[in-house]
């Protein structure tokens, strides 16, 4: 079992800028890929970007390419997402999962299937 928890999150004007933060622990040998997710009430969750901790590829959601950066501390078993010039589109609660495998592009779209996820933290645009 892995346990994930996120912290970060909280109130931000549009352009301004947030870290999530997940810390991993437990049964964490043999996983190799990290990640975030998002979903707000009445939405569908959308894969935000994920990173393979061993080889450091990174994929990203269109709607996050470069405003959003995410990596990684293997020393520390943590992962981070830099979200940058953020947008009330961006308001939503954010999980952080993990698994095995390996991050592409196809991973955005089946993470939010992976079997472990933190609590979530909500990230709020608003002025």
């Amino acid at each position: 079992q892995v346990q994930l928890q996120e912290s970060g999150g909280g109130l931000v004007q549009p352009g301004g800028s947030l870290r999530l933060s997940c810390a991993a622990s437990g049964s964490i040998v043999g996983i190799n890929i990290m990640g975030w997710y998002r979903q707000a009430p009445g939405k569908e969750r959308e894969g935000v970007s994920c990173i393979s901790t061993s080889g450091g590829s990174t994929f990203f959601a269109d709607s996050v390419k470069g405003r959003f950066t995410i990596y990684s501390d293997a020393a520390k078993n943590m992962v981070y997402l830099q979200m940058n010039n953020l947008k009330p589109a961006d308001t939503d609660a954010y999980y952080c999962v993990t698994d095995k495998g390996f991050c592409s592009r196809a991973t955005l779209a089946t993470m939010m299937h992976f079997g472990s996820r933190g609590q979530g933290v909500q990230v709020t645009v608003s002025s």
